[in-house]
């Protein structure tokens, strides 16, 4: 989110020439690789003893826009799953018949998946599940055919087929029942497939418990934000459980408070989409809001994760 990061460091310049002193100390990371599951940027930071020493009480990640005036604000999100299904079976001449073959086994795979997709897809456009509460599965990509120099042949049916599929799984899914249709309906062995996870994360902490941020009276940093764009003129939506995935669950897991928030309204929402864009207002408007947000939680006192050392935002 290029337009969040600047909006972040125009607040805290703004902050400064203001002559605010904040009570704590405020950090802004920018770490590789999110996109790609960010096993290099924000999950060895997390796990490193630098980030540990920083003693941060809360984080604020990306959030998403929202198409009318109030915030969208996330306490939780959905975990990828990058699932790659692959089909074997005999090659064949293109106008011969015959069962098990491989495109034949990946389209019976993917016409189960678009079924479960459909079923998941329909209980949110009817309004029984919110967008974040559903297991989302779009496929991702086909691979299959003889390559020849001009194309492909087409009178050879292949050796092997394979599809890959993004998953987005909530904390509220049952994730072992989950991998069990996987390894029975989606990829069974008694067909000829084979299924690996490219990047597979969990929705759930060491001790098998959804991975939430709390958004009422026991976390204060909740309060904070809500009086923080109160403030300074905005609006926020209820709590959501983030459709997409962040950075933000690897600091979830390790026990931190981390909130998914981009300060972006009247804006329809164009992620990895042709001609993404932000209106000037709304960015201008942002960066007062992580102004008054900023101010908010580096003056907050009452609440420390380590006695015996400074807190940080």
């Amino acid at each position: 989110m290029k337009c969040v990061g600047m909006q972040y460091l125009e607040a805290i310049r703004r902050l400064k020439n203001s002559g605010f002193q904040p009570v704590r100390t405020v950090y802004v990371s920018f770490v590789p690789d999110e996109e790609i599951g960010g096993h290099d940027g924000a999950e060895k930071l997390a796990e490193s003893e630098d980030f540990k020493k920083m003693n941060v009480g809360i984080l604020l990640d990306e959030g998403i826009a929202s198409t009318n005036e109030n915030y969208r604000v996330f306490f939780a999100e959905r975990c990828p799953w990058w699932l790659v299904i692959k089909a074997t079976g005999s090659p064949g001449h293109g106008s011969k018949l015959y069962d098990n073959s491989a495109m034949e086994n990946l389209l019976k795979s993917i016409q189960i998946v678009r079924k479960f997709r459909a079923a998941q897809f329909d209980m949110v456009k009817a309004g029984l599940k919110e967008e974040g509460e559903g297991i989302s599965v779009n496929m991702a990509f086909f691979k299959a055919g003889t390559p020849s120099p001009t194309g492909f042949i087409m009178n050879l049916q292949p050796s092997e087929a394979e599809a890959g599929f993004d998953i987005r799984v909530p904390p509220t899914a049952d994730e072992k029942l989950l991998e069990k249709r996987i390894e029975e309906e989606w990829a069974p062995s008694s067909r000829n497939m084979t299924f690996e996870f490219k990047s597979k994360a969990s929705t759930l902490d060491d001790f098998g418990k959804p991975v939430l941020t709390a958004t009422d009276g026991s976390n204060p940093w909740w309060a904070l934000l809500e009086g923080a764009v109160k403030k300074a003129n905005g609006k926020l939506g209820k709590p959501e459980l983030y459709p997409a995935s962040t950075d933000a669950r690897y600091y979830r897991k390790g026990g931190l408070p981390a909130i998914g928030f981009s300060p972006i309204a009247n804006t329809p929402i164009l992620l990895h989409d042709h001609n993404e864009c932000l209106n000037q207002a709304e960015y201008l408007k942002g960066i007062e809001i992580y102004e008054s947000i900023i101010e908010a939680y580096a003056s907050y006192t009452e609440h420390t994760r380590n006695a015996a050392s400074r807190d940080e935002l």
